[in-house]
């Protein structure tokens, strides 16, 4: 046995050890990891151990690999009715003739001797969508540990490698993955009543406290290689354009709507106009039947969000993009969203209106410290820069917003205007999002149907309650 396979070996004999022992830690991460998969998930899990791990998280499909055979014998003795399947596998030569949504690799970098050679491995089971999740301890607790295991606290455990977040962020880009996010969670790592409760639910999201947080958290996806293949006519795109009280700027969606990737499809969908607003969409459709593919509809509800849910419900594109009605997104430079998705720079395409200067008239001084203030709750709520959240256009594509659709029984009904839905949707299918410039413009036709007080306050609930299923967890 090879010194690598050795202590690794005793790595996993003490693991088994400490899991009796810190069951609370381990469920920790387990639960935390379980929030990003999904039913219908394949999972491989890199390093399983015994296999609880791996046992705790949804998936349609689960594999699990370890070299070691006497785990490997006992994951399949514990979890064997579990519609998982375990092999004896080294991470340094995986072969494994499948790809996976989602690879777990968790408590196992610390012991390997090539950290790069073991991500490169992984590549292999990875599809142009797959995400990686890599959890390591953070080096601030080295001494403690090494303390604790002095004492005789903790079962001891062999050296182990102890590198910081940008050292691991940058083996995994040198390796041809993307980083995308970072979290540190759990600042007390063992159970005592309601003190664990309170440090590790509540103050370890905190700023300054995340900095003590024991555990860290990497997730990837690999790195586009858009020279493989022409993406500029790979897809086909629906626009869907909510419109109220918007005849007077129907046509000009139609001439300034630019023709990208292999077909773009245009949904109107048109609600409680006190204008002739729906006339005008009739009117466009057959005016323009020859040159463009055109769909109408009228919903039958009330609300931005359910009226972009009516038109994806007939939307037949590969990609799904948001137009507002009111043109202050101009529609010249949804070809910049297209490309961003179509090239696999992200999975969920979110413009942002505040990087450029506006026009006059585009953004009232109110809105603009609103949006300012929910680009930062959305960085803190969900562990990434976020510029904008508010921003009309949003792109991703038509088979995530299905799972998303699924998934949407966890957020629940909560927001009229579609925004934090689609937006909180995507963090919890573990999508990465990219946000795209624009320049705002100023309306021409028709007055905006926002209110700042009245909406400002719903946004403002909606925030409060979306925190508790994807901060607070």
């Amino acid at each position: 046995m090879n010194n690598q396979k050795r202590s690794y070996f005793n790595h996993l004999a003490a693991k088994r050890k400490a899991r009796k022992f810190n069951a609370y830690y381990w469920n920790e991460i387990k639960d935390y990891i379980n929030y990003f998969s999904h039913e219908d998930s394949s999972v491989l899990e890199v390093g399983c151990g015994s296999g609880d791990l791996l046992a705790g998280i949804s998936g349609a499909k689960k594999t699990g690999i370890d070299f070691s055979e006497e785990y490997i014998a006992w994951a399949k003795e514990k979890h064997g009715n579990k519609n998982i399947e375990f092999l004896v596998m080294d991470a340094n030569n995986i072969q494994l003739n499948q790809t996976y949504d989602l690879i777990v690799i968790s408590n196992l970098i610390g012991f390997v001797d090539d950290i790069q050679h073991v991500f490169e491995e992984v590549k292999k089971c990875c599809h142009a969508n797959t995400k990686v999740i890599v959890q390591y301890y953070n080096t601030l607790w080295s001494p403690v540990i090494k303390f604790a295991e002095w004492i005789g606290l903790k079962h001891k455990t062999p050296h182990q490698n102890w590198l910081s977040t940008g050292d691991i962020n940058n083996l995994l880009f040198v390796s041809g993955f993307d980083v995308y996010r970072n979290n540190k969670r759990l600042i007390f790592p063992f159970y005592f009543p309601l003190l664990s409760f309170l440090c590790n639910k509540y103050l370890a999201k905190f700023p300054f406290f995340r900095f003590f947080s024991f555990n860290i958290y990497s997730f990837a996806k690999l790195l586009p290689e858009t020279h493989e293949e022409n993406y500029a006519t790979k897809y086909s795109t629906t626009v869907v354009i909510p419109a109220r009280n918007e005849s007077g700027n129907i046509e000009n969606a139609i001439l300034r709507l630019p023709k990208f990737g292999k077909h773009v499809e245009i949904i109107f969908i048109e609600g409680n106009s006190t204008d002739d607003t729906w006339q005008k969409i009739q009117e466009i459709q057959k005016k323009y039947s020859a040159t463009h593919d055109i769909k109408i509809g009228q919903q039958k509800g009330k609300g931005k969000a359910d009226a972009v849910r009516e038109g994806y419900k007939i939307a037949t594109g590969d990609i799904l993009m948001i137009l507002d009605a009111d043109l202050t997104v101009p529609p010249e430079d949804l070809p910049k969203f297209y490309n961003a998705i179509a090239s696999n720079k992200g999975d969920f395409i979110n413009g942002t209106r505040l990087v450029y200067p506006m026009e006059k008239e585009a953004m009232r001084f109110l809105n603009y410290l609103g949006n300012h203030f929910f680009s930062w709750a959305f960085t803190w709520l969900l562990e990434q820069r976020f510029k904008d959240t508010l921003c009309g256009t949003k792109v991703m594509f038509r088979e995530d917003y299905i799972k998303l659709t699924k998934n949407r029984k966890y957020f629940g009904e909560f927001d009229p205007f579609g925004d934090f839905d689609l937006l909180f949707g995507a963090h919890k299918l573990n999508l990465k999002i990219v946000e795209v410039p624009i320049r705002y413009r100023e309306r021409t036709y028709g007055e905006t149907n926002i209110s700042r007080f009245k909406h400002g306050i719903i946004l403002l609930r909606m925030c409060l309650f979306a925190s508790r299923k994807c901060k607070f967890i």
